[in-house]
């Protein structure tokens, strides 16, 4: 008699475990977000331009993006994801100070022109005539202590770094990146519509203390893209984000009638900016997991971080580290033949 009600003890305990489980598991969290893999997406069914050159070939450029939702609160108690290649992240990291509904409109905003941003770098490299006019770059705040806090100010416009002209984040960060933590950089800028010129000495950047960095927050401004030569429509069936443009631009100029594949599946990620730079952009352990499950040949992505990131989860797929839009060109055109004539 007492081993049957230790037994019905056991049972019962084991059930209210099973359903505690079930209920954490179906509730979910408002402290984090669960970010996941999606598989890689060709992009020529989803492009409608004028004048495109059908390329019946078996490569062709993928983009990649990820799928997320609210974490079960197992997941929260846990403090990591229950899916496989998932990454917890914490509310405030993916919304900031947005509510859900304003992040997704400002996630639609972007792709719509991360299209329009690929569309002008593409066209201007085929040498279609795009008017464009670059944005200006803006200190919006500088590190205490740093020493470009003894030179730069909140409103100054950055306008050349080493005589190099800088028209965008990306292309700063470029600038800024090719030297060492302690190197010094010689800054051209203006400040109440006078041209100043200083050395500034850099310093080990944050995110990666191996990079160099100045110790400023900034901004773009101004940059605009007037009408396009040609219609260029891209159907991205609701994903957002800026993070597409660069495989946006290598997908029309394929489909513009260049061989820009050489039959590779070739899948591309990394925010494109108007002078053709690559920024880096985030998820990248998800994207290089959707990349590989999608059976491409080489996966683009933004040199740095980014591409150190997506070597650890590439297992085999090839990572190529691009800075600009004429530098993932050239790493295509430059791959060995998909399929080499025989003697």
């Amino acid at each position: 008699m007492r081993s049957l009600t230790l037994a019905r003890a056991a049972g019962a305990g084991l059930l209210l475990a099973v359903i505690a489980l079930s209920v954490l598991y179906v509730i979910p969290s408002n402290k984090y977000y669960v970010f996941l893999p999606d598989r890689a997406h060709p992009l020529e069914p989803l492009v409608s331009i004028s004048g495109e050159h059908p390329a019946p070939q078996k490569g062709g450029v993928y983009f990649v993006d990820v799928r997320f939702r609210k974490a079960h609160l197992l997941e929260d108690l846990l403090g990591r994801p229950l899916a496989r290649g998932a990454t917890l992240l914490p509310v405030r990291d993916v919304l900031g100070d947005a509510t859900a509904k304003q992040q997704q409109r400002i996630d639609l905003t972007q792709m719509e022109d991360s299209q329009r941003i690929a569309a002008a770098v593409a066209l201007r490299r085929l040498g279609y005539h795009v008017r464009t006019r670059m944005p200006n770059v803006i200190v919006r705040g500088v590190l205490r202590k740093a020493p470009a806090d003894r030179v730069l100010r909140p409103g100054d416009k950055l306008l050349a770094v080493n005589s190099s002209p800088v028209h965008s984040l990306c292309g700063l960060h470029t600038l800024i990146a090719s030297h060492r933590p302690g190197d010094p950089l010689r800054t051209t800028y203006s400040r109440s519509g006078r041209l100043e010129t200083a050395t500034i000495r850099t310093i080990a950047s944050p995110d990666d203390r191996r990079q160099a960095a100045i110790g400023i927050l900034v901004d773009e401004t101004g940059g605009s893209i007037g009408k396009l030569p040609i219609k260029v429509r891209i159907d991205t069936q609701g994903v957002g984000g800026p993070s597409a443009g660069l495989a946006f631009a290598l997908d029309l100029t394929e489909e513009l009638g260049h061989d820009v594949d050489r039959g590779y599946k070739v899948a591309a990620t990394g925010e494109l900016a108007l002078d053709g730079c690559v920024l880096p952009i985030g998820a990248v352990k998800q994207k290089t997991i959707g990349a590989r499950e999608a059976g491409v040949d080489v996966f683009l992505v933004p040199a740095g971080s980014n591409a150190r990131v997506a070597r650890r989860y590439a297992h085999g797929l090839r990572i190529i580290p691009v800075q600009s839009f004429p530098q993932a060109l050239h790493a295509l055109a430059t791959l060995p033949s998909k399929h080499p004539a025989k003697a």
